[in-house]
């Protein structure tokens, strides 16, 4: 049966002044001096998930109670009410003001632990800027530097695995775009940095050829003067490549590029 309009109406002026009420209500507990009652309405408000609300209360109780013992409990649940509301960078700020300030706290821990996984909720996807990753990276090595019993050490290495991951992602990228746009030399350099910072990469293989191939043609595209020694180079890397791949699936073209540098260095000497 259908709601006839009229009792629909009802039904939201019934709402709006349950609202209207609610809203009163907070603004009256915002300028009670019943300190107490604020404090229990902040870890009301907080366990339901209205973080700002809560937020706004904890921030006044622990002006309040300064110097009191109190203000450790507020001041975790102040840090706690902006991961709530996923104001991450604030959150990790605050953790580890808390951390900083309650070292010998039973949640100090759990505090530099949340320092950390702020920052890792601020990681963004890899083709954007990294910073935070990195810095989530730091945050949870740290953690586990500090509190290797920690039964949050396993979380820590399983995000800490998902970062690098993304890290690498971006690295690989990077390298990617400038042998893209032909700067050869910065790809070389970009590509044994990836091999430098991730060392157990499973792309190992084909970074190594493409170290070859951008050493190549750095090569071809080289001044005169520059060519033998860049040739040189190649052949070089080529040799080093074929000794740890010598079933790969690029040896046709890393032979190429041998052969290519070979000619071309014995045409130079046959021109001097």
């Amino acid at each position: 049966m259908l709601m006839s309009k009229s009792f629909l109406r009802i039904l939201l002026f019934v709402g709006i002044v349950a609202i209207l009420g609610s809203c009163n209500t907070y603004e009256k507990l915002l300028k009670s001096t019943d300190f107490e009652l604020k404090y229990t309405e902040a870890k009301k408000f907080y366990n339901q998930g209205e973080y700002y609300k809560a937020r706004t209360l904890f921030e006044e109780l622990i002006s309040y109670y300064k110097g009191s013992k109190s203000v450790e409990d507020l001041y975790y649940y102040y840090s706690w009410c902006y991961y709530g509301d996923k104001e991450y960078s604030s959150a990790s700020y605050y953790f580890k003001r808390f951390a900083e300030v309650y070292p010998n706290s039973k949640n100090t821990e759990l505090s530099q632990f949340m320092v950390a996984k702020s920052l890792y909720q601020l990681s963004p996807r890899s083709n954007l800027d990294q910073s935070n990753t990195i810095k989530a990276v730091d945050a949870f090595q740290l953690f586990v530097n500090n509190y290797p019993t920690s039964t949050m050490v396993p979380e820590c290495n399983k995000l800490i695995d998902e970062m690098r991951a993304k890290l690498e992602v971006k690295a690989l990228s990077n390298a990617n775009l400038y042998y893209k746009i032909q700067d050869y030399k910065a790809a070389q350099l970009a590509y044994e940095q990836v091999l430098t910072d991730f060392p157990e990469t499973n792309s190992r293989e084909e970074i190594n050829f493409n170290i070859l191939k951008a050493n190549f043609y750095l090569a071809e595209n080289s001044v005169e003067r520059k060519k033998e020694e860049r040739y040189n180079e190649t052949i070089a890397t080529y040799y080093k490549f074929i000794d740890s791949y010598k079933q790969s699936k690029f040896i046709k073209d890393a032979e190429r590029f041998f052969q290519i540098s070979q000619n071309q260095i014995s045409k130079i000497n046959t021109e001097k």
